[in-house]
């Protein structure tokens, strides 16, 4: 029997924070592996499908409790936009490097960039939703590149059958490690949640400046879009290896 790609291979029992995060959009475009790996820290290696690397956009909105599901006034409820990629480490874990988190609590962006290492960027955001689009745009205001723009709209179509999606469907969606990197020190966090409720989606409009404020060529082409609804995460206390 084939092992579920779509399940969480671990469990995290005493979380840190629970997250919801919810009215997502996965945007990703294909790209040669070298333009990614230029950019990933020592120790890293980015993950291929057929040969070529993903990197992702990815506008949500965030809701953050603390362990005991107590919600926290300056860090609780805000827009994100990500962009990442997938790789695997020397000890073979497959997870998310994130190239830039842009977030519209200047708390969260604070004690993440303490905590979790991640590249985290205060900006002014906002999400407007119906029943089949949904709008997300962002202003980065700090730090750097400050005023890095990213306007995207989606339309949202019907949900997909599990059986209708694939193994690049799962390489990009079903990722349950997020590691970052603080000079010579390396760190990876886990994430549980249950699978992703996929719908299909399509590009209305995307004008984005944040990949390419990240480091990566300007994406070619037009991306390849999932929608979801939303899930309900455990996030674990960030972990430590030395490992160069």
């Amino acid at each position: 029997m084939q092992p579920d790609l779509t399940a969480c291979p671990f469990e995290v029992e005493r979380a840190v924070m629970l997250h919801r995060w919810e009215q997502l959009t996965f945007l990703h475009w294909s790209y040669e592996p070298a333009e990614v790996q230029r950019i990933l820290p020592p120790g890293l290696e980015v993950e291929l499908f057929h040969d070529r690397a993903w990197v992702g956009l990815v506008p949500f909105v965030m809701h953050v409790a603390t362990s005991g599901g107590r919600s926290v006034p300056w860090a609780a409820d805000f827009c994100e936009t990500n962009v990442r990629t997938y790789v695997r480490d020397r000890d073979g874990r497959s997870g998310i490097w994130f190239f830039s988190l842009d977030a519209a609590r200047l708390g969260a962006v604070a004690v993440a960039r303490l905590t979790y290492r991640l590249p985290y960027f205060w900006s002014q955001m906002h999400v407007d939703a119906s029943d089949h689009r949904i709008d997300y745009w962002c202003r980065r205001r700090w730090p750097g590149p400050v005023g890095a723009k990213s306007a995207v709209s989606i339309g949202i179509d019907e949900p997909y059958e599990p059986s209708e999606l694939g193994d690049l469907d799962h390489l990009l969606t079903a990722k349950w490690v997020l590691f970052s990197a603080s000079g010579s020190r390396r760190r990876f966090a886990r994430a549980w949640h249950k699978p992703w409720p996929l719908h299909r989606a399509r590009v209305l409009e995307c004008h984005d400046e944040l990949v390419e404020a990240a480091g990566l060529p300007i994406p070619r082409g037009d991306p390849l879009v999932h929608y979801s609804p939303g899930v309900e995460v455990r996030i674990g206390q960030p972990e430590r290896y030395e490992r160069n």
